[in-house]
């Protein structure tokens, strides 16, 4: 034998013994096979019939008849219907004036005083290029944002918003006293 045929023969050996370990392998699983081949053929899926279709039934339309559903006077019964039922607290909201710091987003409002007038606490709120006076009960924002409470460094608001069901809710926002960087 050539010195090549005896490098060559340790791996003819691995060879062989790895094939032999897999082809082992393939047989210890063949229970398995058959358990899943029986439980296949002994399953009967009940699958529910699909209903057929309702059939259409078109509908016809008599401008003469009814109101126009584009006209205003739709709009205002639609409108009058949904202020009738809101949650008490926006009607309230709504039945007000509206004051000048709610024609500003809370984003735009920035806090950049507080003062005390006698004995009241007040805000100096800017929004735009103009600076308010703010006290307890005034709004601000437009999500009909009540000022609840200020102190030197913040004023917190209640506002009134809609929660992703459409419902309103009450939640608390808060402006940060801006230092000036002057």
């Amino acid at each position: 034998m050539s010195a090549t045929r005896l490098r060559s023969m340790p791996w003819l050996g691995v060879a062989v013994v790895a094939a032999m370990l897999l082809s082992a392998c393939g047989q210890k699983h063949e229970d398995l096979r058959e358990w899943m081949a029986q439980q296949r053929a002994s399953m009967h899926p009940r699958i529910k019939p699909i209903e057929p279709p309702k059939p259409f039934v078109p509908a016809a339309y008599d401008p003469s008849i009814g109101t126009d559903p584009f006209s205003a006077a739709k709009l205002e019964i639609g409108a009058r219907q949904e202020v009738q039922q809101l949650n008490p607290l926006l009607q309230a909201e709504l039945a007000r004036p509206k004051q000048p710091l709610e024609a500003y987003p809370l984003d735009q409002i920035q806090m950049v005083g507080s003062v005390k007038v006698g004995g009241k606490d007040y805000a100096l709120l800017k929004a735009g290029n103009l600076l308010y006076r703010a006290h307890v009960g005034e709004y601000a924002g437009q999500h009909f944002g009540k000022i609840t409470k200020i102190t030197e460094s913040e004023v917190d608001l209640r506002e009134l918003v809609q929660d992703a069901t459409g419902d309103w809710v009450e939640r608390t926002a808060t402006l940060q006293l801006q230092e000036s960087t002057q």
